[in-house]
C-alpha cells in the first residue's frame, strides 16, 4: 500500500488579476476539493497561504494554496511539510502543464519540472522530486495555433472552449480523488487516464 496523500497544494499566483488565468488551474481544482470535503480556507502567514484543512478516512488532510507567488510555492509547501512533517511522497501538487491539451490530466510521482516554475521551487525546497502531480492540460500556445509567448499564455484565461474542456477535467479529478487520498495511485491513474479526450 503506498503512503496517502496528506497534503494537497495547487498552485497559482494569488491577487485576482491571475484569478482566472491558465496559470491558476492549481487553485481551481484546490477550491473545488475544498468545497467537495466541506473545508474552509484561512489565511495562515505561518505556511505563506491560504490553508483548509479535512478529515479523510480519520486522517487530517490539509489542502494549501501558497501566497507567495508561483516561483516561490516552495516556501509554503516547506513550512506545511515540516511542520506536519510530512514525506514528499505525502504531497500532491496540482497544476497547470502546458505539454498536455485543455482536458487532459495525468497523473504521476516524481520526475523533472519541465521548466514549471512552482514544481522547480518545490523540489528545491524539499530536495526531491519523489511528490505527487496531477498535470491539468491548459495546451501550449504553439499547439493551440497561438502566436503568443509562452509567460504571457499563462497569465491569460483560457478562452471558452478551453475553459469547458479544464472545468470536465477538474471534475474528472474531483471524481478520483477519494482513490487517490486512500492511496489507491494506480486505480486512480487508470481511471483518470483512461477518460483523457483524444
Amino acid at each position: 500500500m503506498a503512503v496517502p496523500i496528506r497534503l494537497v497544494v495547487g498552485l497559482g499566483n494569488p491577487g485576482s488579476e491571475y484569478e482566472r488565468t491558465r496559470h491558476n488551474a492549481g487553485f481551481w481544482l484546490a477550491d473545488r476539493l475544498a468545497e467537495d470535503l466541506r473545508a474552509g480556507f484561512s489565511l495562515e502567514k505561518a505556511f505563506f497561504g491560504h490553508v483548509a484543512k479535512a478529515r479523510v478516512g480519520g486522517e487530517t488532510l490539509i489542502i494549501a494554496k501558497p501566497m507567495t507567488y508561483m516561483n516561490r510555492s516552495g516556501q509554503s509547501v516547506g513550512a506545511l511539510a515540516r511542520f506536519y512533517k510530512l514525506a514528499p511522497e505525502a504531497l500532491l501538487v496540482l497544476h497547470d502543464e502546458l505539454d498536455l491539451l485543455p482536458g487532459q490530466v495525468k497523473l504521476k510521482q516524481g520526475g523533472g519540472h519541465a521548466g514549471h516554475n512552482g514544481l522547480r521551487d518545490i523540489q528545491a525546497v524539499l530536495g526531491s522530486p519523489a511528490f505527487w502531480r496531477l498535470r491539468l492540460g491548459i495546451g501550449h500556445p504553439r499547439t493551440l495555433g497561438l502566436a503568443q509567448q509562452v509567460a504571457d499564455f499563462v497569465l491569460h484565461p483560457p478562452r471558452r472552449q478551453e475553459q469547458d474542456a479544464l472545468d470536465a477535467a477538474i471534475d474528472r479529478c474531483r471524481a478520483v480523488m477519494p482513490l487517490l487520498l486512500e492511496g489507491h495511485f494506480n486505480r486512480a491513474v487508470a481511471q483518470l487516464h483512461a477518460d483523457n479526450p483524444a
